[in-house]
């Protein structure tokens, strides 16, 4: 944990925001009396010296940066008595720290560059989201004849993982076992085996990732999976925009999947399909960087996607005719990202810092299938996505989102999907909120296979999975939520939520006489925040009573899942 001077060799740019999902909710953080202890170290919470300035005197006075020392926490702070124990002890001993090169490669920032606050802000987010860390901050530490020193400061988590997994929604069971380290030896590498068995297929999976191959920003993801009703083989490997000011990006991707498509009405499954897709792309984008709060992005490329389905019959039956699709098109895409960025805690989380944004974030991409080029048809295929959020008042917030993707044949648009969503939070205190959401989305022309579904496993939860199919649906879903005190052996934060689902299907979809009827429940659950490990997800244990129905649902839902959020 000693400080090092950092070689202008070692340290690199942060990652790109991540901001193609809905941000969450900032707000201005109440009395900290009123919430859940903060189990941080002293080191991630410390300001900076009273005789450091402020980042505007810094700025102005033209300061540069110079020492850059780490600080890499372990696992459990035995400084502190509820932490000073035999297994947590064990623990840090067992664990290998993320190496101080890796550290520093996700950094904005060199010695001897102008010193820039945004740069800081923007290295902690990068740090922030990989799984392998807690949390991160940087501040300053010490000026020095307009020289100021920084000191980086990460916890880190477990990240080898082997262990069973148990859940239930919509009345079924899923069950699984995975080892994965997500911090491979400390170097930041994650490699990953699994076998899980749900509703739709068991499936055994092999997984690397390497983010920076070579201490670079190239990022290397391959997926190998034996599935029970075909397989996936994927392999990407791609320069993202890392940056706000990242100037270029690069990729190219091959994925090959076999499974089977389940097509449900009301929880029940009515026919099968055979699917077989093939899709492969290369690509490269440009951008100017961040200019008044701004960037924007420019890529072009060309994409390969191949689709077979054909229903599934007895084997003494010959398959009917079933559907194929070749397009092979050039494509050009945006990216419009706005740099409005805040820290808050408790908001989809419990007890974690969380990195949000309420600036727009807008994607598109178009491109034209040309027979031409191999294609067996003419077809203008379309992506785009908007979010953006608006802080109401200090303590209200409303996420608004929405996509459309899809293609246009002979001037009918066809497997295309829409959706938008408003999501408002109102912060009555640090351990109690407000929560709404509604959704809705509709499809138009989908593939066969293909399902509007409303049901346990996506919302519903008084009802079984996949209950009610269609062209569209319409969710609402309102919790009250609280966050409490209790922090059981330093490993789980522990809330909870009282909550009312409404919603229901429309359109014929793929089932002719679905039901579209009004259904609503009520329940209540607990949420257990896992901050300890890479995982780093929450577990919903709910209990949902149906209001409506028919007689065949159960009168009470127990329902049992991981999520990435409250």
């Amino acid at each position: 944990m000693g400080a090092v001077l950092v070689p202008a060799c070692c340290a690199a740019q942060a990652a790109e925001p991540q901001a193609a999902e809905p941000p969450a909710a900032a707000a201005s953080e109440p009395e900290a009396d009123d919430g859940p202890p903060r189990p941080k170290p002293p080191e991630l919470e410390k300001p900076r010296p009273a005789e450091v300035p402020d980042d505007a005197a810094l700025v102005a006075a033209g300061a540069r940066i110079g020492e850059v020392r780490f600080q890499r926490l372990n696992l459990f702070d035995t400084r502190l008595p509820e932490e000073d124990r035999l297994l947590f002890r064990w623990a840090n001993k067992l664990h290998l720290l993320t190496r101080e090169s890796v550290v520093a490669s996700h950094l904005l920032f060199k010695p001897g560059e102008p010193y820039d606050p945004r740069l800081l802000r923007e290295s902690e987010r990068i740090l922030r989201r990989e799984s392998y860390f807690r949390d991160a901050h940087i501040r300053p530490v010490a000026l020095h004849d307009g020289i100021v020193d920084l000191e980086v400061v990460t916890q880190d988590v477990w990240t080898l993982n082997p262990g069973v997994s148990l859940g239930r929604s919509g009345g079924k069971n899923s069950s699984g076992f995975s080892l994965e380290d997500a911090n491979l030896l400390g170097f930041g590498k994650e490699l990953g085996f699994s076998f899980k068995s749900e509703v739709d297929r068991s499936s055994k999976t092999l997984s690397y990732h390497d983010n920076h191959v070579l201490d670079s920003w190239w990022d290397l993801q391959a997926q190998y999976s034996n599935n029970s009703d075909g397989h996936v083989h994927a392999l990407a490997v791609k320069r993202p925009f890392y940056a706000l000011d990242t100037a270029w990006g690069a990729g190219s991707q091959v994925r090959d999947e076999e499974r089977v498509d389940s097509v449900y009405d009301r929880g029940d499954v009515i026919r099968q399909l055979d699917v077989r897709e093939r899709t492969m792309s290369v690509y490269g984008g440009w951008s100017a960087g961040l200019q008044d709060g701004w960037v924007t992005r420019w890529t072009a490329g060309v994409a390969y996607d191949e689709h077979r389905a054909t229903l599934v019959v007895p084997p003494n039956e010959a398959p009917p005719p079933g559907t194929e699709r070749t397009l092979v098109y050039p494509w050009i895409g945006f990216e419009l990202i706005q740099d409005a960025f805040s820290e808050v805690r408790n908001q989809d989380q419990i007890g974690k810092t969380e990195d949000v944004s309420l600036g727009w974030h807008v994607t598109g991409k178009l491109g034209e299938s040309l027979p031409g080029l191999g294609a067996d048809r003419r077809a203008t295929v379309f992506s785009l996505a908007a979010t953006v959020g608006h802080a109401l008042t200090p303590r209200q917030t409303l996420l608004l989102s929405g996509s459309a993707l899809g293609r246009v044949e002979d001037g009918q648009l066809q497997n295309s999907l829409f959706k938008a969503e408003g999501r408002y939070y109102l912060r009555q205190s640090a351990r109690r909120s407000f929560f709404m959401d509604l959704s809705a989305q509709r499809g138009v022309r989908l593939d066969d296979g293909q399902q509007v579904l409303l049901g346990g496993d996506n919302g519903l939860r008084g009802y079984p999975l996949r209950y009610q199919s269609g062209d569209g649906r319409w969710l609402f879903t309102t919790e009250q939520r609280v966050f409490t005190n209790w922090y059981p052996f330093r490993l789980f934060n522990v809330g909870g939520a009282v909550f009312y689902d409404m919603g229901r299907t429309w359109g014929q979809g793929a089932v002719p006489d679905a039901s579209h009827k009004l259904l609503r429940d009520v329940g209540f659950g607990l949420r257990l925040g896992n901050s300890r490990t890479s995982l780093g997800n929450v577990i919903h244990v709910d209990v949902a009573f149906p209001l409506d129905g028919d007689r065949s649902i159960k009168k009470a839902q127990f329902v049992v899942e991981v999520k990435e959020s409250f």
